[in-house]
């Protein structure tokens, strides 16, 4: 007895759903369907699509640094390109020496409506010897801040410290005096890293002996900026004190509060400053 043969169809070949042209047997662990090679995520189970681990990212709530930052891998990228601005506008003044005219904190054209000098002048550098010593305390202090404060507060925290320097040397330094150097900001970071080592209960013998050690140094070698020390050393430990002694609750709109409140003194100090300086000197500021 023969038994009949019936000819099947044989099951369509399932296709990658981005990529139609692609033959695939492989499934996406949360949606289910195909996916090639190209497309495939390895998950926790199994392999996801690339619009799932989309969907899935979104859901995730960043990982916060000990203060509130974001916290992110990989190299400090704040710090290193502070660096490279710094470096790129040094080799800059080599070349035209017209530049640093243009950028120094000089308190006559402060006064006259160059405001920008206050923060220019930290980054211009009067010789090799400066800005290296600036450079290595900056890659030495700039990435344990910035992996603590998070990118975003390290950035806030370097600018009012150098914006704090230069403030006070605009307030009580001569008015011919030509300043510049990152030494404000570096000295902010001194201030920063003391207030953040003690709060996270570290040894800071190490780091007394070295704040005390640039402060000797700065006041009795001649030549050097005490007031863009001191100011920025003030600033930095005030604004990172405002930062780590926030309380969680509340802390990223304190800590925004505070970096606000501080740039707002700064410039009031500024204009008060400069109206004193067209008061008393007023034909020497029109030069």
């Amino acid at each position: 007895m023969s038994i009949p043969f019936t000819p099947q169809t044989p099951a369509e070949t399932p296709t990658c759903y981005r990529h139609p042209d692609r033959p695939t047997y492989v499934r996406c662990a949360r949606c289910q369907r195909p996916i090639c090679p190209e497309c495939m995520r390895s998950a926790a189970v199994g392999h996801q699509c690339v619009d799932c681990v989309a969907a899935g990212a979104q859901n995730v709530r960043p990982v916060r640094t000990t203060f509130g930052g974001v916290q992110r891998t990989g190299a400090p990228v704040v710090t290193y390109a502070l660096i490279a601005v710094n470096v790129v506008l040094f080799v800059l003044d080599m070349t035209s020496r017209a530049l640093r005219q243009h950028l120094v904190l000089w308190a006559p054209a402060v006064a006259a409506g160059e405001y920008y000098r206050l923060i220019t002048s930290a980054f211009v550098h009067f010789g090799i010897a400066h800005i290296l010593f600036n450079m290595w305390a900056l890659y030495v202090l700039g990435p344990p801040l910035e992996q603590h404060l998070g990118r975003l507060r390290f950035g806030a925290l370097y600018g009012l410290s150098a914006l704090g320097g230069s403030v006070l040397v605009y307030l009580v330094a001569p008015i011919g005096a030509a300043t510049a150097g990152a030494s404000g900001a570096v000295f902010g970071l001194f201030g920063a890293t003391f207030v953040v080592a003690r709060r996270l209960n570290l040894d800071i013998r190490w780091l007394v002996i070295l704040i005390v050690a640039n402060l000797v140094i700065t006041f009795t070698v001649p030549g050097i900026s005490w007031q863009g020390h001191l100011g920025g050393l003030i600033t930095g430990a005030v604004v990172a004190a405002a930062y780590v002694y926030a309380p969680k609750d509340n802390r990223a709109l304190v800590q925004a509060a505070v970096t606000v409140t501080m740039l707002v003194v700064l410039a009031g100090l500024t204009v008060w400053r400069t109206a004193d300086l067209l008061d008393h000197f007023g034909a020497l500021v029109a030069r």
